[in-house]
C-alpha cells in the first residue's frame, strides 16, 4: 500500500507551496517509496486530526502516522533501513539538523518577504482569511507592510546564501557527492518560492543555481514537472 502524504496546496489542487511538504516528497523518491500526495488546505485542520497534528506534511504509513517533516525523515530511514539512506550516520544527521534550523532562521525570513505577496495571492480563497490573519498575528504587520521592498529582501536571502557557496563550488550536492536530507531541507525552500512566484532568485554564474538545477533534474524532473514559475534567467 502507499504511502499517504498530506501535502499543503494552493487555489489549484495540485500546486503544492510548502517547504516542509517538498522535503518530504524528495525524502520518499529517495528512498524509492510509492505515495500519493493528498491535497491538504490550512483550514482542513479536522481532516488530519486523528494524527495529533495541526500542520502538514503528515505521511501514513499503513497503521503508522507520523507528522513533521524531520520527525517523518527519520523515520523513514529506520523504516526502510535497505533503500537509498537520507543520512549516512549519527554525525550526518547531526549536522542536517544544524542546517534545518539554519534554513529556517537564516533563509525563511528574507525569502517570505519576497514572495509572500505572490504566496497569498496563490492560497486557497478558503483559506486566505486564515493566511493573513495568522500571518498578520505571527509577523507583526499587514502583509503588504511586511512585505516591504522585495528587491532589498532578494538582497539580504542572496547573501544568507553565502555559507553554501564554497562547498557547492566543490560539490554537486550539499551532501557531498550525492543528495542527502540536508539537500531537500534547503531545495525545499527554492521549491517553496518556484511553487508560487515568478521572482528570479539567483543568477546563472551562482554555484546556487548550479546546484538546484542539479536538485530540479532529480528522479526523472520529479521536482521540475510540478506546477510552478520557470526558474531559468
Amino acid at each position: 500500500m502507499a504511502i499517504r502524504l498530506y501535502d499543503l496546496a494552493g487555489a489549484e489542487d495540485d500546486r503544492r507551496f510548502s517547504p516542509y511538504c517538498w522535503r518530504v516528497k524528495m525524502a520518499l523518491m529517495h528512498k524509492g517509496l510509492a505515495f500519493e500526495t493528498i491535497p491538504w488546505r490550512f483550514t482542513e485542520k479536522d481532516v488530519i486530526a486523528f494524527t495529533g497534528s495541526k500542520t502538514v506534511p503528515v505521511i501514513v504509513d499503513g497503521k503508522q502516522a507520523v507528522y513533521d517533516s524531520w520527525e517523518i525523515a527519520l523515520y523513514l530511514d529506520e523504516a526502510y533501513p535497505s533503500r537509498p539512506g537520507l543520512f549516512e550516520g549519527t554525525e550526518s544527521r547531526a549536522l542536517a539538523l544544524f542546517l534545518q534550523h539554519w534554513a529556517v532562521r537564516s533563509l525563511h525570513a528574507p525569502l517570505l518577504r519576497v514572495i509572500l505577496l505572490d504566496l497569498y495571492r496563490h492560497v486557497h480563497e478558503k483559506d486566505q482569511a486564515y493566511f493573513r490573519e495568522s500571518r498578520e498575528k505571527r509577523l507583526g504587520g499587514k502583509l503588504e507592510h511586511v512585505a516591504g521592498d522585495p528587491m532589498k529582501s532578494l538582497a539580504e536571502f542572496r547573501g544568507a546564501l553565502e555559507p553554501l557557496r564554497p562547498g557547492l563550488a566543490q560539490n554537486p550536492f550539499v551532501c557531498g557527492k550525492g543528495p542527502g536530507f540536508a539537500d531537500y531541507i534547503v531545495f525545499g525552500t527554492f521549491q517553496w518560492a518556484r511553487s508560487v512566484s515568478p521572482q528570479r532568485l539567483l543568477e546563472p554564474d551562482d554555484p546556487v543555481y548550479a546546484w538546484r538545477e542539479r536538485m530540479l533534474d532529480l528522479f526523472d524532473g520529479y521536482a521540475r514537472k510540478a506546477k510552478g514559475y520557470p526558474v531559468g534567467a
